[in-house]
């Protein structure tokens, strides 16, 4: 046995002994192969070996019996940088895909979007690692450290400036249901901080120490894993598959980008979803029930409220007891020039608009560009919708039905943050997510993006309808199990019923309370370990 693990250490030492553009590659590799984990591939078994493999170099590079800090964290910050810069390159890559859309204006911009959003995230990634070098150790206990630090990194990412919390490492097992079901007691950043845990856990077995103590860590990161297995097969043993006295048809007509907004096919792409909404009951659809018809982000190339005899022929196409919630651009005529919101409509089946949601959370330089009139000088302007970018609604607010069955818009990426009901807000009946991710093709993008969505109906147990231009178009209960669902770019329509509501989930009462008390708690213990270890060492 003890032969074996002697062999297990060539590995490792590959790792620790690595130095200068070597070891950076190296962190850029881990962090790219990382990404693997993530959806469509969900290969979550790969980062029991790049995350012990990036363990293994912050420990060959960080000298722990150094006394500055700052020097320790500089190391930190530049390794934690390269291994963000190749993870998110890896998992983002696929945004260069927008730029080709109307490649004669944007595409010159696809290189430096693809390399510049890495670079950017990766210091969020690159200021996790600098805290646990800061107080890195050689003891087992630098793994949850290294855990807590990183997910602090992945929630910092999420809240500071606009945020964007896409490809948290917890979305590592987004592509399994049991071990996703964690997130309803400790949320998405809860879950990045088991994942990197367990993970990082096999990196002990190459430390200096007796193989009972590098063993116990091990079993104990099996346990964790085992536990997170049991709990998430009780729940999803115990589900009951119970249906609200409402019926949903989810419309994915599947319009390529290219072709969404010439204006030759407008009235083309208008009747299609009309057709696809008188459509005949299909699925699992009841006979007399009330309806809510579901259309994605900006579905109809033009201002449906301002195009005449437009409602008109949405109400002709419902029929009773059936409402329509459309996304559709809005505009509000202002005394310089009209601003215009990217929205969500709700229709009823006499043509009449009875509410509307102005999107809040803006995608930048997809819907708004920050410093515009200094960019626009150097031909950077919006790539969706107006030139200037839309204008930001107020608030998120739920909207009703005629039936009285609430429901929570979240248009596109606004799906994507944990942590959108609120602890004390009234739950809505269901979540309701339009977009438009035919800008990214065939691409990871629309998998991840689903992914990201579903994992919001884990954490909150209130059910998702989901419309997308082009897929995935879902209906998702409060487990985040798919009762019906549509792939990528394939035309068709979701005749279901809309899942019961379930109880409030232990996040949805407390949010992200026990995941930053316990991480804070890491780091301070940490800190005063290091500072006993360095003191006994004088």
């Amino acid at each position: 046995m003890h032969s074996f693990f002697q062999r297990l250490t060539v590995l490792p030492n590959a790792f620790l002994l690595s130095w200068g553009w070597r070891r950076r590659i190296l962190c850029i590799l881990c962090g790219a192969v990382s990404a693997l984990s993530l959806p469509p591939f969900g290969l979550f078994l790969v980062l029991f070996l790049t995350i012990p493999g990036f363990v293994w170099i912050l420990d060959g590079a960080i000298e722990t019996t150094q006394s500055s800090y700052g020097r320790r964290a500089w190391t930190g910050f530049l390794l934690g940088w390269f291994f963000g810069f190749g993870y998110f390159l890896a998992g983002l890559w696929w945004i260069g895909a927008a730029f080709l859309v109307e490649a004669d204006k944007f595409a010159w911009l696809m290189p430096f979007a693809v390399i510049a959003m890495p670079i950017g995230l990766a210091l969020f990634t690159g200021a996790g690692v600098a805290v646990a070098a800061a107080l890195w150790t050689d003891h087992r206990y630098r793994i949850v450290l290294f855990a807590a630090a990183l997910a602090m990194a992945d929630w910092l990412r999420s809240n500071v400036l606009t945020g964007f919390p896409w490809n948290s490492f917890g979305y590592a097992v987004s592509e399994n249901l049991v071990l996703s079901q964690t997130a309803s007691l400790f949320g998405l950043y809860g879950l990045s901080f088991l994942v990197l845990s367990t993970c990082a856990a096999p990196a002990v077995l190459a430390d200096a120490r007796p193989m009972k103590q590098r063993l116990m860590v091990v079993v104990l990161a099996a346990g964790v894993l085992a536990a997170m297995c049991v709990f998430g097969t009780i729940r999803l043993w115990a589900t009951e598959n119970f249906f609200a006295d409402l019926d949903i048809r989810i419309v994915q007509p599947a319009i390529n980008q290219h072709d969404k907004w010439r204006p030759e096919l407008r009235e083309e792409i208008f009747q299609t979803y009309l057709d696809m909404t008188e459509a005949p009951l299909g699925g699992s659809a009841r006979i007399g029930m009330p309806r809510l018809v579901v259309w994605p982000e900006s579905a109809v190339p033009f201002l449906l409220s301002q195009e005449p005899g437009a409602l008109t022929r949405v109400g002709q196409a419902l029929g009773a007891k059936t409402e329509l919630t459309t996304g559709a651009i809005r505009a509000e005529a202002r005394a310089e020039s009209p601003q215009y919101f990217n929205s969500i409509f709700m229709i009823g089946n006499d043509g009449v608009v009875t509410g509307v949601y102005d999107k809040v959370r803006l995608v930048p330089f997809g819907e708004f560009v920050p410093f515009l009139d200094v960019l626009k000088k150097i031909g950077v302007t919006n790539i969706a919708g107006p030139i200037n970018g839309f204008a930001s609604g107020f608030s998120r607010r739920p909207i009703e039905t005629a039936g009285s069955f609430s429901f929570l818009p979240l248009i596109c990426y606004e799906i994507i943050f944990p942590g959108i009901l609120g602890s004390n807000s009234d739950r809505p009946s269901f979540l309701l997510n339009v977009t438009n991710d035919a800008w990214f093709g065939r691409t990871p993008g629309p998998y991840q993006h689903f992914a990201q969505a579903r994992m919001r109906s884990i954490e909150t147990g209130v059910p998702l309808i989901r419309a997308a231009n082009t897929g995935v178009s879902a209906i998702v209960d409060g487990y985040g199990q798919v009762v019906q669902k549509l792939p990528v770019f394939e035309r068709g329509i979701i005749d279901g019923n809309l899942p019961q509501r379930i109880d409030r989930t232990v996040y949805s009462r407390i949010g992200d309370v026990i995941f930053l008390i316990i991480s804070m708690f890491t780091v301070i213990f940490s800190a005063i370990f290091r500072r006993n270890c360095v003191s006994r060492v004088n």
